[in-house]
């Protein structure tokens, strides 16, 4: 199966984070906080992002005196070209998207109806 070239919305979301500051070391509650993705999104999108060497991972040296040491992260060469390059196809879809509305050549949403409930059940549930 061929790889996925394309980075989803939220994948594209923390790109934009790590990418604005690609030397720093971030770590995650800080990422969730900028992107607003929630922990059990945030980080297995870094997970998969290191896995292919576009993040690199590392364990705070010094954490402050009572708390814990933390992972940080900040992007690769590798990661911030990906990075880059991600960010300029989604500003190139956004662009297209938007021609094609002003346009009226979207393609028409499908609309859909909710079927009627069978008698003496509610809508929407199923058994």
């Amino acid at each position: 199966m061929p790889r996925r070239t394309a980075f989803s919305a939220q994948t594209v979301a923390l790109l934009v984070a790590l990418a604005a500051r690609p030397q720093d070391w971030r770590h995650g509650y800080d990422l969730a906080r900028e992107t607003g993705l929630k922990s059990g999104t945030l980080y297995p999108i870094l997970i998969r992002l290191a896995d292919r060497g576009l993040v690199e991972a590392c364990w705070q040296d010094e954490p402050a005196p009572g708390r814990p040491r933390r992972h940080l992260y900040r992007l690769t060469s590798a990661g911030l070209a990906s990075a880059t390059g991600a960010l300029a196809s989604a500003a190139e879809r956004a662009a297209e998207q938007e021609a094609a509305a002003r346009a009226g050549t979207g393609k028409p949403r499908a609309r859909v109806r909710p079927r009627p409930a069978a008698p003496g059940t509610v809508a929407g549930m199923t058994s």
